[in-house]
């Protein structure tokens, strides 16, 4: 998501910073850039104005025109206006490490301080990820918050609406309410909550049925399950590519339902993000969940600050840290410490990283999150560093033998056309990933002699990448601020 955004807004920024000094014509010219870029993003007008009119003011005051660095100052007022658009509090993270907290709470996460159980009330359209979107929270609450969790589908309406449920309740292992053949949804909403106080349930999600467009039966519908279920929590669930169709929704539930917050599916298919940007500013509702891909855990609290770091291209090193942490195996990742500790690396611990490469979502998810990264999207292209490389180079290790894996250079020729075949790939693929392979290892055993893996964090990571090594297009290695990952990881553990 912001693709399009991060990109205009990082030719408009890329400008001022190379300037030793701005005149307010210099500023004002920038802030039509970012008005431009904003409107294409599909950024409702109204907030675009809103926000250039905020920022105007601060962006040409005299402390910004004579500070030593004006263009760092007006990308520092920009991303402030843009957290406070996206509903945070700019510097929250920064203030959470100065009192010693760790900066990973979202502002705007699930409110379940209330009575169990909590019911949370889930509206939308028909099509929005509405059902999806409740076993992923069901998911979500029971094996991170150890919460549990009742599901109950109130779409009377649609085929097959409540079998659904049912079976995303099997696959994430959270219970659903048994269905009742005829059951109206207000009767299947007192029944839900009935249960969950009987068998003490934390938290009772309703899945309320949607329309292909708002009307008056859908709404009146929704208000008599609101009345009756008197929920903690009221969520709409809308499909971020819509765009503006997206916030009219969400200020129309938010007139006749009363939001209390917004999950946003699918903002990985859209590149340019206004739904977003706009959503808070028009219902005064804050955004609380993501839904970035299809899988069933992919689904991430809305961080204002975060996001706003990412439209910016200033990375956002801290949930890729959590991802990390959250897929990272304890046992496994002290394993491997010690054996890259004493210079050990073979393509079993390489298979290994590449597995946890994709548990974290992705190549191309992992690299957004890098400082700089957006920056060098084409170099990447050219590198062919995608998640493609990456599936086809753990077919390649996991079609060699043991014996080959622990020793790669009894991989000769024959050896060689005979992984490439029963991988599906070619010998030259098979000689890319062994000359990457010997880049990383001769890099650890460097490691090894500087004297251990900090200097690895601090830049040297490149032979790790997909598609090329140390080779891959990577000007210096990975983008700056990539070594903080080292020390980050250190204080998430520290935190757990």
């Amino acid at each position: 998501m912001f693709d399009g955004l991060q990109s205009r807004l990082g030719d408009v920024f890329d400008k001022l910073r190379r300037r030793a000094s701005l005149s307010e014509d210099d500023v004002n010219a920038a802030l039509r850039e970012v008005r431009v870029a904003l409107l294409e993003a599909d950024v409702a007008l109204p907030v675009v104005k809103d926000f250039i009119e905020g920022v105007r003011p601060k962006a040409v005051g005299q402390e910004v025109l004579r500070s030593v660095t004006p263009g760092q100052q007006v990308v520092k007022i920009v991303h402030d206006h843009l957290v406070e658009m996206l509903g945070g509090t700019p510097g929250a993270d920064e203030q959470a490490a100065r009192e010693g907290r760790y900066p990973g709470a979202a502002e705007s996460d699930l409110d379940l301080n209330a009575p169990a159980p909590v019911p949370i009330l889930m509206v939308g359209l028909q099509g929005s990820g509405k059902t999806t979107t409740t076993g992923k929270i069901a998911k979500r609450l029971s094996e991170k918050q150890r919460k549990k969790v009742l599901m109950a589908s109130l779409d009377t309406r649609r085929p097959a609406a409540q079998q659904q449920l049912k079976v995303l309740g099997e696959q994430v292992g959270v219970a659903t309410l048994p269905i009742v053949p005829g059951e109206p949804p207000v009767a299947i909403a007192k029944r839900a909550l009935s249960t969950g106080k009987l068998e003490g349930y934390d938290v009772v999600l309703l899945d309320t049925a949607g329309r292909l467009a708002i009307d008056e039966e859908l709404m009146a519908e929704v208000v008599a399950v609101r009345d009756a279920a008197q929920p903690h929590e009221t969520l709409l669930v809308a499909d971020a590519m819509t765009g503006q169709d997206a916030v009219n929704v969400a200020a129309a539930f938010n007139e006749r339902v009363g939001l209390t917050g917004i999950a946003l599916t699918r903002v990985d298919g859209d590149a340019r993000g206004g739904a977003a940007l706009s959503m808070k500013a028009v219902t005064g509702k804050p955004i609380k969940l993501l839904g970035t891909g299809e899988k069933l855990d992919a689904l991430e609290a809305f961080h204002p600050e975060r996001v706003a770091g990412r439209i910016l291209g200033m990375g956002d090193i801290v949930s890729l840290v959590e991802k990390a942490a959250e897929t990272l195996e304890q046992e496994d990742a002290e394993a491997m410490a010690k054996r890259l500790a004493k210079g050990r690396f073979d393509l079993n611990d390489m298979h290994k990283q590449l597995q946890q490469l994709t548990k974290m979502g992705g190549l191309k998810s992992m690299m957004q999150m890098l400082p700089g990264v957006p920056k060098i999207q084409d170099q990447l292209k050219k590198a062919n560093v995608d998640d493609k490389v990456v599936k086809r180079q753990m077919a390649i290790i996991t079609s060699m033998t043991k014996a080959e894996r622990s020793r790669p250079e009894l991989i000769k020729a024959s050896r060689r056309q005979r992984i490439a075949k029963g991988s599906g790939t070619s010998v030259p693929e098979v000689n890319k990933l062994l000359k990457q392979f010997a880049e990383t290892q001769r890099m650890v055993k460097k490691v090894k002699k500087m004297g251990g893996m900090e200097s690895l964090m601090g830049g040297g990571m490149e032979g790790l990448l997909p598609g090329g090594g140390a080779g891959a297009g990577l000007p210096g290695g990975l983008p700056p601020g990539f070594g903080g990952g080292g020390r980050a990881m250190r204080r998430l553990g520290r935190r757990k």
